[in-house]
């Protein structure tokens, strides 16, 4: 405890002497209070920092830098939205925690063109600004997600078969470098860093803001269907023909998977169907064959622009409502494979079904070649040289007890490596990780392989050479030594 509290005395006091008392937020106040509570799930807020910092300028943020910087024992973490689900993340429990969600501006270019984007902001926000100009972004789909943590980790939207990756949407980002400098990392401007960012995540400086192309947009057709698991092997076979490269429709959006929850005593087929450019309100053509499944509850198709459908999307997984999870894998998604998956989920309820109120799902979303093709491929993803469709296969299970997190945990680990073994005897496994969608025990940056890992590595030697971003920022998913 004394350790503890001289740490806060050595990180704390001095961010309170160069910025103030107001900005920096002490335990047992009511802003700090308020702060932990605020992260979207419960494993998150259980993580007490010595304070949190709340910059409200850039200048600010290099002030928080170079203060921190000075004193090698203040770790610290930097928050976006606070969305990402594992302790530690967004949450520095043995230092100081960053929280930027002042800077949260939103500000149209003269000619529309882009958005500047403070990183503090969700995506809602920002549809709220562009939905009433025909206006929208590739940006996150649900509300109270933020805009700096999802665009660094890659991004993935409605949008992405059209437009490509959020992070290959970025069209510069402003940065505090380690040693408190700001620079503006572009295709013109620090090229390399620019690069980093799409994708690199937390490991080269505080990102704080990002500037993003826009397109016009009008509203979405939108529906999420429940099935028997009578139709799991048409199911299969309707979607490897979808999700083909040489079928896909740009305007399209989709997941399938599985769904099983305790409390109804229930397991299913679901799928979330959108469409980016509807003729009014007429089922997409596309998708026809998918709505001719019986369903197991009446679902209506929804006509709504971004800002609606950002918020529908929260009532699946209300913030603090539930413990939560998320942990993925990638693989070609060929009728034999969806099947496989299926395989791999219905066996993985035993390890669940004793568990109360727990819901279990998997799902899988595709991800067209447009995708990798779509605004360059001037990322880190480390994916320029895939030519198909590949597809994410995501668990996000939630459970209310945390007595049964080690449980979960463990469950997912088997139904993921489960997965991904069926996955390689077919011969349709790839390594890459989507890092919005991972499990801290997954190597997502060595994933994007060794070509990006390298290049990853000289430019976090050019950009931090102490390494700041990678053992005074603990949290994240750090490029491999």
């Amino acid at each position: 405890m004394a350790d503890r509290v001289t740490l806060r005395q050595l990180c704390c006091d001095s961010l309170i002497a160069v910025l103030g008392v107001q900005k920096v937020l002490l335990p047992g106040s009511s802003g700090y209070n308020t702060s932990l509570s605020s992260y979207f799930t419960p494993q998150a807020s259980s993580v007490h920092p010595l304070c949190f910092v709340t910059p409200q300028t850039v200048a600010d943020v290099s002030t928080v830098v170079t203060s921190l910087t000075k004193r090698s024992p203040c770790k610290f973490a930097v928050r976006s939205g606070g969305h990402m689900w594992f302790p530690g993340a967004s949450n520095e429990p043995a230092g100081v925690t960053v929280d930027l969600r002042a800077l949260n501006s939103v500000n149209l270019s003269p000619n529309h063109a882009s958005v500047s984007v403070g990183v503090g902001a969700t995506w809602d926000a920002v549809y709220k600004r562009l939905d009433p100009l025909g206006l929208s972004v590739a940006g996150g789909r649900v509300a109270g997600v933020g805009v700096g943590g999802l665009t660094l980790g890659g991004g993935v939207s409605f949008f992405s078969p059209r437009q490509g990756w959020t992070c290959n949407q970025a069209t510069s980002f402003q940065v505090v470098l380690a040693n408190g400098s700001v620079v503006v990392a572009s295709r013109d401007r620090h090229f390399d860093l620019w690069w980093g960012l799409r994708g690199g995540s937390n490991n080269f400086g505080i990102v704080t803001k990002i500037e993003l192309a826009t397109f016009k947009q009008g509203l979405l057709w939108s529906i999420m269907t429940f099935n028997p698991l009578s139709v799991v092997n048409k199911q299969a076979k309707i979607y490897a023909n979808l999700a083909a490269s040489e079928n896909y429709d740009e305007n399209a959006s989709f997941l399938t998977g599985w769904g099983y929850s305790a409390a109804e005593g229930l397991t299913v087929a679901l799928n979330q169907l959108v469409y980016t450019r509807p003729s009014g309100s007429v089922t997409p053509a596309f998708y026809r064959e998918l709505l001719n499944f019986p369903t197991v509850f009446n679902a209506t198709p929804v006509v709504a622009n971004m800002s609606t459908l950002a918020h529908q999307g929260v009532v699946n997984t209300p913030p603090q409502a539930a413990r939560y999870l998320t942990v993925t894998t990638t693989f070609a998604p060929t009728e034999a494979m969806i099947l496989e998956v299926y395989k791999a989920f219905n066996a993985s309820l035993r390890l669940v079904q004793n568990l109360t109120d727990v819901t279990w799902a998997m799902n899988i979303e595709p991800l067209p070649p447009q995708i990798y093709a779509r605004g360059g491929v001037d990322n880190a993803l480390g994916l320029a040289n895939r030519r198909g469709t590949l597809a994410i296969g995501l668990l996000s299970p939630s459970w209310p007890d945390q007595s049964q997190d080690e449980q979960i945990y463990a469950a997912a680990r088997v139904l993921m490596g489960d997965v991904e073994s069926r996955a390689k005897r077919l011969g349709v496994y790839d390594p890459y990780i989507y890092l919005n969608y991972a499990a801290p025990w997954q190597n997502v940056i060595a994933s994007y392989g060794k070509a990006s890992v390298s290049r990853l590595q000289k430019l976090r030697t050019a950009v931090d050479p102490r390494k700041v971003f990678t053992h005074q920022v603990t949290g994240g998913f750090k490029i491999p030594a």
